[in-house]
């Protein structure tokens, strides 16, 4: 299989286009997911990157009064999904590997079975922590740190696995790992954050994809002070295109981003999400031929389990 860091030396200039999805929630059928990204597929991405998310805990409340806490997934199957990708679109997956929720053994085994299928691209995080904590927590035995993680597949890039004295055959994965444009909420400052991202580069990380944005001016600034801070690898813009009225409000809430003002006022003078979604629409052409123009090595959608607006940009761009 190819990297995604070949992928782009390979296109010499050329924006590619790729994009993110979400596995469906537990008992739905992956054909639905399938079929709405193959339209998608006429801009032939050479890679699509496939969420991974931690186990929740719930409350099961026994007959005796007792509570137990069961750990659950409610959207697995990650490493299935990308199997069923390569097979069906004949496209590189990038899984998504996460520190929350497992510990270095397992996260080990997860990364076995991947270079069983012949999966040599991934994207490792942090992950978010257990929706009922607020504050991540490393599960007993796991990583607490994305650039911790990212030594344990470098190490397993070298032959060397956690417990066994032998030496085993190198892995070869691709590491990406992820970059805020606008500064993740937990970081204190700027300064801080691009500390914490230089040590995910300096363990190995060997492309960074961004934090979703709006305002290209973030990019411009947050690649020129990677440049400034001697990170040379590349910086993969993530996008994402309004597509309701609600979004103005849940978009920079949950991801910790400003709106630009103009992007604002146009949707709000509309009247309905389909019309928000075209603004949406024709803010992301915009946004994407202004980011092909400063040089950007890949498009990056996050779909979110919906394709058509990514599709109309994207014919809007290519």
């Amino acid at each position: 299989m190819t990297k995604v860091t070949e992928y782009i030396q390979q296109a010499a200039g050329k924006p590619l286009f790729s994009i993110e999805i979400i596995p469906p929630l537990k008992g739905q059928n992956i054909n639905q997911l399938l079929d709405s990204i193959d339209p998608l597929m006429e801009f032939k991405p050479p890679f699509v990157d496939v969420t991974y998310h931690r186990e929740e805990l719930i409350d099961k409340h026994n007959s005796d009064g007792s509570v137990l806490r069961i750990p659950i997934r409610k959207r697995p199957g990650t490493v299935g999904i990308c199997a069923r990708l390569m097979e069906r679109f004949r496209v590189d997956a990038v899984p998504h590997v996460i520190c929350g929720g497992f510990t270095r053994e397992e996260t080990e085994d997860m990364l076995f079975d991947l270079h069983y299928l012949g999966i040599d691209n991934v994207l490792v995080l942090r992950g978010d922590p257990e929706k009922s904590a607020g504050v991540f927590t490393a599960k007993k035995g796991g990583h607490a740190y994305a650039s911790d993680l990212i030594r344990q597949v470098c190490g397993m890039n070298q032959g060397v696995l956690l417990h066994e004295e032998t030496q085993a055959s190198p892995t070869n994965f691709c590491i990406g790992v992820a970059g805020y444009p606008e500064k993740h909420f937990e970081a204190t400052d700027y300064d801080t954050d691009f500390g914490y991202l230089k040590k995910k580069v300096e363990a190995g990380a060997d492309y960074i994809v961004t934090q979703m944005f709006f305002d290209n001016q973030r990019y411009f600034k947050f690649v020129e002070r990677c440049r400034a801070e001697g990170i040379t690898v590349p910086i993969i813009p993530g996008l994402k295109p309004l597509a309701t009225k609600k979004q103005l409000t849940v978009l920079p809430r949950i991801f910790h981003l400003d709106m630009p003002e103009d992007l604002v006022r146009a949707a709000e003078q509309c009247e309905t999400d389909q019309q928000v979604r075209q603004v949406g629409v024709e803010w992301g052409i915009q946004q994407c031929r202004e980011l092909i123009e400063y040089g950007i090595p890949v498009l990056h959608f996050y779909t979110m389990g919906k394709s058509d607006n990514v599709l109309q940009i994207a014919r809007g761009v290519f």
